[in-house]
């Protein structure tokens, strides 16, 4: 076998490693984004314990063919970059927000798509799930709902001690 295939070979598998390793992958257009764009976006993923590699989309579709995932063909072409993360969300909303807070990348950087827990989710579906905040966020929100009744009981006993003094 050619040294060509075997690269070809190894870095299918390592495209596979980091699907199956992923809660979601993201699939996003990148076209036309400066060195210095990517640079940045880069850094945002990594912050986010997210991965941003561009793949041949061959390469990729091979993948998700061998891990028995459909559905990605239509979204596997032209220049296509990949997020590999953690959990759901991240990626789609490093995505969105990068978007609106850098108005120069408008149009220049789309997502396509998503594989999220072993499911296809469509671009819309990617902006919906870009909409629902982390999981710190919505953990924060539970912990303030769980507490709020217990700290306003206190509050109210409290008061009566004070009036009774």
């Amino acid at each position: 076998m050619s040294a060509n295939f075997e690269a070809k070979k190894a870095v299918v598998e390592e495209i596979k490693e980091k699907i199956s390793a992923s809660k979601s992958v993201v699939l996003a257009t990148y076209d036309r984004l400066t060195v210095a764009e990517v640079t940045e976006l880069r850094g945002k993923f990594r912050n986010a314990s997210c991965e941003y590699k561009v793949y041949k989309n061959t390469l990729v579709r091979k993948a998700f063919e061998e891990l028995g995932v459909t559905g990605f063909d239509n979204d596997l072409n032209g220049a296509t970059a990949f997020v590999f993360c953690p959990d759901e969300t991240s990626g789609c909303s490093i995505i969105a927000k990068a978007v609106k807070d850098t108005p120069t990348l408008d149009g220049k950087l789309v997502p396509k798509s998503a594989y999220v827990n072993g499911a296809y989710v469509d671009a819309e579906g990617v902006k919906k799930l870009a909409a629902i905040p982390s999981r710190e966020v919505l953990l924060a929100k539970m912990v303030g709902c769980l507490q709020a009744p217990i700290a306003n009981l206190v509050y109210a006993l409290n008061a009566v001690a004070k009036s009774k003094s």
